[in-house]
């Protein structure tokens, strides 16, 4: 009997909506197998399966019966998950978002490993840019984490916007809660924000590959600007691609990506992955789909 055989296997998974060109499965899958793992990791769409959020509880519940070790949470799932879990680890409670639940023992345990997968992505992307004054466009589940991280990276004023002015009232709040008062706002005057900051974070879904375009007029951004994105299919969003017509540093959310990943495969197998090696696989990846 070979290692592989004695080794049990791991199944894990992702729900979110609109998931099919994830490579959260690949880059599990090939960790574990670098690791001696017979790590299988599934696509559960909401999209795919003509659900909703209101499936959680079921999803959640079929996972559990089926065997799963963990789930990653994604879009539009990492807030709405949080009533379901059984305990929740102190920054996830804190940014009011999970993305990765580990499933033991009868019990659900939820984790954030947004926030510190776009430190770590920020950090060795764009590690001497400005950090006076940021826009950051989205207070989603992801936006929270992301927030969170730029303010722990040193952003002296962060101007907050979403779609829905009372969520991101209520982000802004919660963070200077945390951080002090003035670092962190609702955003009243996002081109006037915009013109006077030294970057720009897009934390909402547009410029996905299934959602294309931009999120704010591209005629308001500067060369004075850094601009930084979550969103990683494609690589180069229509946002990023103005930003460095104009000259701007750029930051992709490939960083983020695996990072998070880094962070969600520790917490499923107990085994400490080589982020070196995930990062190889995931531009592996980006070159073969480019």
């Amino acid at each position: 009997m070979t290692t592989w055989d004695r080794n049990p296997a791991i199944l894990a998974g992702l729900i979110g909506q609109g998931i099919q060109a994830s490579r959260t499965p690949a880059l599990h899958e090939r960790e574990g197998a670098e690791q001696g793992l017979r790590l299988i990791y599934r696509l559960i769409d909401l999209d795919r399966l003509g659900l909703g959020p209101e499936a959680l509880p079921e999803l959640l519940t079929a996972a559990e019966r089926m065997g799963f070790q963990g789930l990653n949470i994604t879009f539009p799932c990492k807030q709405a998950v949080l009533p379901l879990l059984h305990e929740v680890s102190p920054e996830a409670h804190a940014l009011g978002a999970v993305n990765t639940v580990v499933l033991r023992d009868g019990r659900r345990i939820g984790h954030n490993t947004d926030c510190s997968g776009f430190a770590e992505g920020f950090a060795r992307g764009l590690p001497d840019v400005p950090r006076g004054r940021v826009v950051q466009l989205g207070a989603g589940g992801a936006g929270a984490a992301v927030a969170q991280a730029l303010l722990d990276q040193g952003v002296q004023r962060l101007a907050i916007t979403d779609t829905d002015a009372g969520r991101a009232t209520a982000l802004a709040e919660s963070l200077a809660a945390r951080f002090g008062a003035g670092r962190a706002e609702a955003c009243a005057d996002l081109q006037g924000e915009v013109a006077a900051a030294d970057g720009l974070v897009n934390c909402t879904p547009v410029g996905m590959a299934k959602l294309p375009g931009t999120p704010l007029p591209v005629e308001w951004l500067h060369s004075r600007l850094w601009v930084a994105e979550i969103v990683y299919f494609p690589l180069e969003t229509a946002l990023l691609r103005a930003a460095r017509a104009l000259g701007c540093r750029t930051l992709d959310g490939g960083g983020m990506a695996v990072f998070q990943a880094v962070g969600a495969f520790r917490l499923f197998t107990g085994r400490e992955p080589d982020a070196a090696r995930m990062l190889r696989h995931f531009a592996s990846m980006s070159d073969e789909a480019g």
